[in-house]
């Protein structure tokens, strides 16, 4: 049966989205017959807003709507005190918990030689210039918070190198136990978080 060219389009898009297979792609714009045209309106105009109206901070690199974003701007955060993740998701991860207090680095990724991506496809030069910038504050402690898998703990080791390199007085400490290995950060429970983050290592 020929699908009409709106419907295969559509499903070819979802296809394109991570965790989307062919069947659920079907799904997904077959339910989407159905949906009022007005709410049809309201997907199509929030996702074509998505990239328009978000920039990346300029310190952090966590995705918001204004630059520094809300969390780089709030004089109450530990500023001596960075927290290094992998994805923005995994800042409302941390968030969720109520136990972090200093502020955040988005790397966007993680070093994984089979798919290309080296130091230079990810923000590691900007954390290394923050660090050395100190955006006129002192950085006391860095966690490296890398997803506990191959590419994660790749990640931290070469961000462990290279900050030594730089002999700055910056202790150096990864998440403790309690996130199995393999496993995304984001999913994590707010304990288990909790936990990793008071249980922290010297690297």
């Amino acid at each position: 049966m020929k699908v009409p060219k709106a419907l295969s389009n559509l499903i070819e898009s979802f296809q394109k989205l991570p965790g989307i297979g062919p069947k659920s792609a079907q799904r997904l714009s077959y339910y989407l017959l159905h949906v009022p045209q007005s709410e049809l309106d309201y997907f199509s105009d929030a996702l074509s807003r998505l990239k328009k109206d978000t920039v990346v901070c300029s310190i952090c690199k966590n995705v918001s709507d204004i630059d520094p974003c809300p969390i780089c701007s709030d004089a109450k955060r530990d500023q001596s005190t960075i927290l290094v993740v992998e994805q923005p998701l995994d800042i409302l991860a941390f968030e969720r918990t109520g136990k972090f207090y200093g502020c955040y680095h988005v790397l966007h990724g993680s070093l994984n030689p089979l798919d290309n991506i080296g130091p230079d496809e990810i923000f590691i030069a900007d954390l290394i210039t923050r660090l050395k910038e100190k955006n006129g504050r002192s950085v006391s402690e860095l966690i490296i918070a890398t997803n506990p898998t191959m590419e994660g703990d790749a990640t931290a080791l070469y961000l462990a190198g290279k900050i030594k390199e730089l002999n700055l007085d910056i202790k150096l400490t990864r998440l403790g136990m309690g996130i199995p290995t393999g496993a995304d950060l984001e999913y994590a429970d707010e304990a288990t978080l909790r936990e990793a983050i008071e249980g922290r290592r010297l690297l």
